[in-house]
């Protein structure tokens, strides 16, 4: 709902008002009509055109000048009735019959012409009130002077805000465009960052360790890779890649000092891929562009132990974990990516634990490997370098979630991440960030 929708909605509660105070200043000075039929005709014809002009401004196709336009011929008809209807007297004791009800056609005009268009109308009405006085012959007050100063100042205020409220709401909407974009982009890069890169990485490494020919091969793909990670990480939100959940090396009393996961940032290897399953979205292919659907609640435990192998142990409850989707195919993506860390960046064989906690407000997941840890600063400098394995297909995954990720390391003791995303459907693409404490 856009911000004109309470402002007319406003107008017409006004024209409500001003209708009721007209009935109660024709009863109260009902002696000082010449003809009482005739302001009591224009009266039905305020309320008739009060019911109208609410349906019409109600639709946003109808409030253009044609609209507006009757509008004040209505409004300064009823005005000029009043010789018809009314003494010289009736004009010192009261405003002319349409009076305060008139305001509500200027209003009008402030929010469709603006304040240039507000301001004339307001000096028009001041004129046709002079006008209906001298054509009387009845005595021009303070109080006629008064009417016309305000009635001006109200239309510049009001027409003044509209400008602004429109602005404003041009703005959010563009911000909003602008944050969805974002939001694919950053969908995008890990599923880049899960397939191409690791293909780009693994390629480039065979390559060096090939030499003759194949190494000039794996050159040409690392410098591709390179300039495809500069590429989809240009743009992306920054931030504190370590956030509060980050490595705290020789943390003391450390939950799972003695075992962790993820050693390092890096780019996902075989393990990631050799576990996902595309078609439910379990594996870190599943966050990539469409797969941001939810269907019926799945068993979280089923994808999480496609990673189980004789190195890799899962823990989990003995009944099923339900999630929705999107949130179960995302998490086991994240989970999978910390597991791939570790097989890329730990010495050969090294242990690693998965424990799944189903929790009444949410799913909590750690893993955990006995690989050397993380090194002080390594984290912030793999994002600095444009590295997105932590950065988007973990942190980035868990906060589009709604969850969060810790990052708890021992240098040479292994390191713990524990991710925890809360229960029920994800956010919603483009709308507000996912508070997180990260």
């Amino acid at each position: 709902m856009g911000f004109d929708v309470p402002l007319w909605r406003a107008f017409a509660v006004f024209r409500a008002a001003t209708l009721v105070y007209s009935l109660v200043l024709l009863i109260q000075n009902h002696g000082a009509l010449a003809r009482p039929w005739v302001a009591w005709t224009v009266l039905a014809a305020m309320a008739v055109w009060t019911v109208a002009a609410t349906y019409g401004y109600a639709r946003p196709e109808h409030r253009t000048w044609r609209l507006l336009t009757a509008d004040l011929a209505v409004a300064f008809a009823c005005m000029f009735a009043t010789a018809a209807a009314a003494t010289p007297f009736y004009l010192t004791q009261a405003p002319p019959l349409s009076g305060y009800w008139f305001a509500g056609a200027a209003l009008s005009a402030a929010v469709i012409w603006g304040r240039r268009g507000a301001g004339v109308v307001a000096l028009l009405y001041g004129f046709a009130d002079l006008t209906l006085r001298v054509v009387m012959d009845a005595n021009i007050t303070a109080a006629t002077a008064r009417g016309v100063v305000l009635l001006l100042l109200a239309s510049l205020v009001v027409g003044y805000m509209a400008k602004v409220a429109e602005q404003a709401e041009r703005r959010f909407a563009q911000a909003v465009s602008l944050e969805a974009r974002l939001r694919e982009r950053e969908q995008l890069a890990r599923s880049i960052h899960d397939s191409v890169l690791q293909v780009l990485a693994l390629v480039s490494r065979r390559g060096a360790e090939a030499g003759g020919e194949a190494a000039e091969l794996g050159r040409m793909a690392g410098e591709q890779e390179v300039r495809l990670r500069a590429l989809v990480a240009d743009g992306l939100p920054t931030g504190d890649p370590s956030g509060d959940g980050a490595a705290r090396a020789g943390a003391p009393g450390a939950r799972g000092a003695q075992r962790g996961a993820g050693a390092r940032d890096g780019v996902p290897g075989r393990a990631a891929a050799a576990h996902a399953d595309p078609r439910s979205g379990g594996g870190p292919r599943g966050g990539g562009p469409g797969a941001g659907f939810d269907g019926a609640p799945v068993d979280l435990r089923e994808q999480v132990r496609r990673a189980e192998s004789s190195r890799v142990s899962v823990s989990a409850p003995a009944s099923p974990v339900l999630l929705p989707a999107r949130t179960a195919g995302e998490l086991a993506a994240a989970v999978l990516a910390a597991l791939d860390n570790v097989e890329r960046h730990c010495p050969g064989g090294t242990r690693a634990w998965v424990l799944l906690e189903d929790e009444p407000d949410g799913v909590t997941v750690s893993v955990r490997d006995e690989g050397p840890g993380i090194a002080p600063g390594r984290l912030e400098e793999a994002h600095a370098d444009g590295r997105l394995g932590v950065a988007q297909s973990i942190r980035g995954r868990v906060r589009d979630l709604g969850g969060t990720v810790e990052y708890v390391s021992v240098p040479g003791q292994g390191t713990e991440v524990e991710i925890r995303v809360p229960r029920g459907n994800p956010p919603q693409r483009g709308g507000p960030w996912p508070g997180s404490s990260w």
